[in-house]
């Protein structure tokens, strides 16, 4: 699917994301749209981000959140190359703690 597409298609879930005021409220809505299943993976994907921009090995991201090493290797390369928003949103976090 196309960027304009996938646009389309969560416009409103965007819209909505981002005039919600509260992580509770974030997760009470992400817990009603996604299942157990689908947000694991969702928080997977952001936790191998995590990892890699500490420098972890493949091998132990691989161990510690059973996710691919190809969809480890897809991040990696999105960390890298994609407008930079992994690394957005890595840098966000940072400023929090």
């Amino acid at each position: 699917m196309k960027k304009k597409e996938l646009e389309y298609e969560l416009e409103s879930i965007t819209e909505v994301l981002s005039k919600i005021d509260s992580k509770d409220r974030v997760l009470d809505f992400l817990l009603d749209l996604m299942t157990e299943k689908e947000m694991l993976e969702f928080s997977r994907r952001f936790e191998v981000a995590k990892m890699l921009d500490q420098g972890i090995s493949y091998a132990r991201i691989e161990r510690k959140t059973n996710m691919s090493s190809t969809t480890i290797a897809r991040i990696s390369k999105a960390l890298k190359w994609n407008n930079m928003w992994y690394m957005n949103a890595l840098n966000i976090i940072k400023w929090e703690y």
